[in-house]
């Protein structure tokens, strides 16, 4: 199975400040908030 179809869809309500936060990171790194999402998951224990 490809690693496309065994993607799992999240939706996420953020506060406001943390929402311009991560499209501040965003635009500076030219990141995609999904990839930063995901280096972020990526690096917990």
């Amino acid at each position: 199975m490809s690693k496309k179809l065994m993607s799992k869809f999240l939706s996420i309500n953020l506060p406001l400040d943390e929402a311009k936060i991560l499209e501040k990171y965003c635009h500076q790194t030219g990141k995609a908030a999904t990839d930063v999402i995901r280096e972020l998951i990526r690096a917990l224990p």
